[in-house]
């Protein structure tokens, strides 16, 4: 039976450690996070799958502490695993198992290694994603490929909903490959960095809209932080708009030339952004109230003394 150490969190996390004991793997150890009381935590505990199955769990502040690494060591792994744990993994932690270390990693690498892959691919206006597992080097997401599973994402796909397709690409992926892993005879693709790209993390600041882009760009930044994520806003004269829910925009034109504006159309609560297309907003709130299409028209006459709001 296979040995391993497992660092990991948030749901590729519960359903990766799930895969692992499906196959019988003697899971020692799980290493993952206290939830944060200023994080909105929408996603299962690693913890209490842990806890299900009498495994020892730990929740240390700095993984590559040598005191840490030693205990690890002591207990001989064959692997070592990292699904979605958020912090880096060093060299002394990576040479511990005696059949390597491997990450599961929420994009098509060498494809946006680095991270938040999926909020970035919606923002991009990506048509497909997916799940890679690799082995671990210290340079992030660099190591070679032994399975991957491919998930397409929508044009008004969220990136929560596309989040929940990737959790289920990286389960595929790791109950493919689990066999042949444990075997030793799992095949690695090394990775053409130069093909790919990397990212870095991203703000509640980020989610700010620039009307003033095509409704396309506009939409995809919607999407890519529609709750459980912070939300896209713009400030107005009365107050924070936020954008929760938008509709993939058509080749339909507004009446504004391209001035960004927001008013209503058929009954439904449209944008016209720089680009001069409608973009239709499902949800919206102003000020932290639902500013719905029935009743648009006469708040933002009552707010702003006018039918349409200005958005630039």
């Amino acid at each position: 039976m296979s040995k391993a150490i497992v660092f990991a969190y948030h749901n590729v996390g519960v359903r990766c450690l799930s895969v692992l004991l499906a196959h019988g793997v003697d899971v020692v150890r799980v290493v993952t996070h206290k939830d944060s009381p200023t994080e909105t935590i929408w996603f299962d505990s690693v913890a209490e799958l842990a806890a299900r199955h009498d495994i020892s769990v730990i929740t240390p502040e700095d993984p590559n502490d040598p005191a840490l690494v030693a205990e690890l060591a002591a207990l001989v792994p064959d692997f070592l695993f990292s699904f979605y744990y958020r912090l880096m993994l060093k060299a002394p932690l990576l040479a511990l198992p005696k059949q390597g270390a491997w990450n599961m990693h929420g994009s098509l690498l060498p494809r946006y290694r680095g991270r938040v892959p999926v909020n970035w691919a919606v923002i991009n206006g990506e048509r497909e994603t997916g799940a890679s597992l690799h082995r671990m080097l210290e340079k992030p997401d660099a190591g070679g490929i032994v399975a991957q599973q491919a998930v397409p994402i929508l044009p008004d796909d969220t990136a929560f909903e596309v989040f929940g397709k990737v959790t289920l690409a990286a389960e595929m992926a790791l109950d493919h490959v689990l066999p042949d892993l444990m075997a030793g005879r799992a095949l690695e693709r090394q990775q053409d960095l130069a093909a790919g790209s990397y990212f870095g993390g991203r703000k509640a600041e980020d989610g700010r809209i620039d009307w003033t882009r095509p409704a396309a760009v506009v939409h995809n930044l919607i999407r890519a932080v529609a709750p459980p994520y912070p939300g896209a806003f713009s400030d107005t004269a009365k107050g924070r708009l936020k954008v929760l829910r938008s509709l993939h925009p058509t080749n339909e034109t507004g009446p504004y030339g391209g001035h960004p504006t927001l008013f209503v159309r058929n009954g439904h609560l449209h944008a016209e952004c720089g680009d001069g297309r409608l973009l239709r907003l499902l949800a919206v709130e102003l000020e932290g109230l639902p500013l719905p299409a029935t009743s648009a028209s006469d708040q933002i006459n009552a707010i702003f003394g006018t039918s349409a709001l200005s958005l630039s």
